[in-house]
Order: structure tokens, then C-alpha cells, then sequence
């Protein structure tokens, strides 16, 4: 079935005259009204075994792509989340995402219903909605069908909202939401779909009585892949986990190509945690992009195995064993965890014959009490091949904490993170911005943010500072604070 509102419905045709296998129902709605119900809703099974849904990639570093998942992969991608997160008939999922992507489908949409959870929709997000919904149980003369929420995954910058507007609440509210909260009610908290600040995990772990966001890692093509457990002690911070029941992971070196066997995360010449990408495969990875056989070709890779082959995904990837972690009852959460560094092509910065990961030094940004948001990125140097260059939203305290109360400087934040972070990962270029624009996922696209901040790649000039647009700006060198 193909639906289509009113708005898009010639898309929908222009789809319809593609010429495909077979002819689905096109539905066309001129307008969907919240709250409706029907009488009556008969399940039938599907005539062809060739049904599926496609969804296009963030287009966050490339062009994006239709990414064709059939019935049988979404079918793994459910069966596998089904195990892990342990869904079920008395599940009350609170939905607020949008449905054209993975996390807002799969995770809160397919496999609850397999599980038969109930599902609430109340998209688009409202932090004031979604408190008075949480509450609502808890409140003085409650509605019994109102029924407490125990399922809630939503992306970083929600849980950021939500935090912000928390205090703004009357005391009764208030009150009622932290009960919500609390572990013995809200089964199960998720944050995905971007890195989440450490500041903002321990904010809710806080607010909720202990009930820490569990992280996992997935994407368009692959689903859910990365997982940290359902106990308390497998939710280690910065971390994604383990490789979901069914996936197979592996990380190929980001130098060499090879496969980085467990035992071997150090590399013995630097004493350094080696750096790899990604690789994936198993029921639950996607067969093809559409109409893009190039693309396909080029994402997977061979395996001398005979098994499969490997799906690349381009996230790099350390693995370390964390003490207490991985000795729950879950027979998949166990061994080394992966911590995400962040997209090959846009995280990995290469200064001064290193590789910094852009997520660690966000990470450690917003630890600071002057940051609210922040990007780091990468801009060419002819010193450093690339430096590391920040991109800041001051909190209302930043906006003072300067010399003689002016605004935050870049040789304030250098000293800040110069005993948290080497030399040569910390920022020599800082720009403060009003906002930093993000996709429906809270993604930031930063190879266009690049553009829009510094314009085209940065030209030397002759006094040793560079040009950008027509002005100098001081290029701060690498290990000064």
C-alpha cells in the first residue's frame, strides 16, 4: 500500500509510474485527523512475500538514498529488539518521533506492535504535552484509562527539552512527572539516533530516581545493531554496547583494513586504542538502495568466510572492556563494549598525523557549564593537514564567564579542556553561534555547517593568519593554551 496525504499526492503518482514488480493500493487521505478511530480493522496476510518499506538515509554526510528493507529484514529487525529490550503485551509506549525514520518505525512503531504494546502518538513533539502526559497517572483524581507510559525512546535534543522545561512546571506536576519517571514505572528510557551528552544522561538519571537512558547505535540501512543492556550496570556511559541478538559486528582498521580481533584493541607500537570501522551482517541488514547499484556494490564488503558478506557502515568504533559491565542475564550483553568516535567521513578529524574523534571532545565540551550546544569539525590546514575547530552555542552563564564578564573566549575553552583533553584534540578555533541547526533526528549536517560558518575552504595569507570570507581570524597553533 503506498499512502499519500493530498499534498504529496503527485509523488506518489510520479512513484506509481516507476514500473515496479508489483502494483500496491495507493490510499490517498486529504487529511489525517488526530484522534480518529475506526470501528473496525481486519489484518489479512499479504498476497506477495516481496512487500517491505523503503526509507531514505539522513543525507547528514551524503546524498541521500532509498534504502529498500524487505518484510523478512523488518521481520529480524523487530525479532531481534524483541529479545533484547524485552517489549510486551503491558508496554505502554509513548510515541513523539516522526515516522520516516528507522528509529521512529522499527523501534517505536513494528516491534511493539509484534509484541501487542499499546502505542500512544502524540507527534509532533511538545514538551508541555508529553509532561502532562507522563504525569497524568500520577496526578490527584487520575483517568484510568490514562495508564502509565513504560517504553519512552526519543532522541538527545528531546531529553534536552524536556529537561529545560522541567522546572517551569507547577509543584504538582512536577512531583507527578518525577513519579513517571521513576524506574518502577517507566520501564525503559532510550536515547539514539545522535551522541548523548553525558551532562544530559546524568540529568535524567537525576530527575528520574535513578533510571539511567540506555544508548544503543543503528541506522537506516541495518536497523538497530548496538546495544547496551536492560541492567543498570550495562548502560556505561559513552557507550553503545554490544552487537544485538542475530547481528554479527565486527571493526576493520581505519589504516590497514583488517579485521581487529578481540584481544588486539591496543595497537602494541603506540599503546593506543585502535580506531575501526563498523562492519555488519546478519538477517537484519537491508539488500540494496533503490535504483543505486553502484552504491550497494561499494557499502559491502567479501568475506573469505563463505558467510555473507559485510555491510561498511562508516561509523568508526573503539572496543574496551569495562569492569562490571556485561555480567547481567542477557546471553548477547557481554565481552569488550563499543564507543562510537563518530562518522568516518566527518568525525574522524586527521591533525598532526593523529585521529582526534570529534564525539569525545563534544563530550567533553558539554561537560562545561558555559556550553550549551556544540560541533566539533575539521578545517584544512596547511600546517596540520586539518585542525580541530569548534562550533558553540553559550549556556547563560558562558555568555559572562569571560575576563572582566565578557562572553566565553576560544583561550577560555582551551584552558578549560586542557586537563581533560591532549593538546592536540583540544579546539584551536572556536565560533559562538545563536543556534546550530539540526535535522528531524537532532542530527547536525557539519559539512555544510562548515560551509555556512567558514565558506569555502580556508586560504592562507601571508602574516600566518587565514582568510575566511574576506576577514582574517587568528589561527590559534596546535598545544598553545
Amino acid at each position: 500500500m503506498l499512502l499519500s496525504s493530498g499534498k504529496f499526492q503527485s509523488k506518489a503518482d510520479e512513484v506509481l509510474r516507476e514500473g515496479m514488480e508489483t502494483s500496491p493500493i495507493n490510499y490517498r487521505q486529504e487529511k489525517i485527523m488526530m484522534g480518529k478511530t475506526d470501528d473496525c480493522v481486519t489484518l489479512e496476510q499479504p498476497e506477495s512475500d516481496k512487500g517491505g518499506m523503503m526509507l531514505y538515509t539522513s543525507g547528514t554526510t551524503n546524498r541521500p538514498k532509498g534504502v529498500l528493507l524487505p518484510q523478512e529484514v523488518l521481520t529480524a529487525q523487530s525479532m531481534s529488539l524483541l529479545k533484547a529490550w524485552s517489549y510486551s503485551s503491558e508496554d505502554v509506549l509513548l510515541h513523539v518521533l516522526p515516522l520516516h525514520h528507522i528509529h521512529g518505525t522499527v523501534n517505536a512503531l513494528l516491534t511493539p506492535l509484534f509484541a501487542g504494546s499499546t502505542i500512544e502518538f502524540h507527534f509532533p513533539f511538545n514538551a508541555s504535552a508529553v509532561w502532562d502526559r507522563l504525569a497524568a497517572p500520577f496526578l490527584p483524581n487520575p483517568d484510568p484509562a490514562r495508564k502509565p507510559i513504560t517504553f519512552f525512546t526519543v532522541v538527545p535534543t528531546i531529553y534536552t527539552r524536556l529537561l529545560s522545561s522541567h522546572s517551569t512546571l507547577d509543584p504538582e506536576l512536577q512531583a507527578a512527572t518525577k513519579t513517571a519517571l521513576n524506574p518502577s514505572n517507566m520501564r525503559l528510557n532510550i536515547s539514539g539516533s545522535a551522541a548523548l551528552p553525558t551532562p544530559v544522561k546524568s540529568a535524567w538519571t537525576e530527575l528520574s530516581n535513578g533510571n539511567v537512558l540506555l544508548e544503543r547505535y543503528g541506522m537506516t540501512e541495518v536497523g538497530m545493531a548496538l546495544s547496551c543492556g536492560l541492567s543498570f550496570a550495562d548502560r556505561v556511559d559513552g557507550s553503545v554496547g554490544w552487537p544485538l541478538p542475530s547481528v554479527q559486528a565486527r571493526l576493520a582498521d581505519t589504516e590497514t583494513g583488517s579485521v581487529i580481533k578481540h584481544g588486539e584493541e591496543i595497537d602494541p607500537l603506540t599503546d593506543r586504542e585502535r580506531l575501526g570501522e563498523i562492519q555488519l551482517r546478519g538477517p537484519t541488514i537491508f539488500r540494496e538502495y533503490w535504483k543505486n547499484a553502484a552504491a550497494t556494490k561499494q557499502e559491502f564488503v567479501d568475506d573469505a568466510d563463505g558467510d555473507g558478506k559485510w555491510f561498511k557502515t562508516g561509523d568508526v568504533a573503539i572496543r574496551r572492556n569495562v569492569q562490571g559491565a556485561g555480567k547481567s542475564e542477557q546471553d548477547w550483553a557481554n565481552g569488550p563494549l563499543y564507543f562510537i568516535q563518530g562518522r568516518k567521513s566527518a568525525d574522524i578529524i586527521k591533525t598532526g598525523g593523529e585521529k582526534v574523534s570529534a564525539l569525545e571532545i563534544e563530550r567533553e565540551m558539554l561537560s562545561l557549564p558555559y556550553v550549551s550546544e556544540c560541533a566539533a569539525v575539521g578545517l584544512p590546514s596547511e600546517a596540520w593537514g586539518q585542525k580541530v575547530a569548534a562550533v558553540v552555542v553559550l549556556s547563560e552563564k558562558g555568555k559572562t564567564a569571560g575576563k572582566g564578564g565578557k562572553a566565553w573566549s576560544v583561550m577560555d575553552m582551551r584552558r578549560a579542556l586542557k586537563e581533560v583533553l591532549a593538546n592536540y584534540k583540544i579546539p584551536q578555533e572556536m565560533k559562538v553561534v545563536e543556534a546550530i541547526p539540526r535535522n528531524a533526528m537532532g542530527k547536525i549536517n557539519k559539512k555544510q555547517l562548515v560551509k555556512e560558518i567558514w565558506g569555502e575552504p580556508l586560504e592562507p595569507i601571508s602574516n600566518g593568519s587565514v582568510k575566511l570570507n574576506g576577514m582574517a581570524a587568528v589561527e590559534v597553533p596546535n598545544g598553545s593554551v
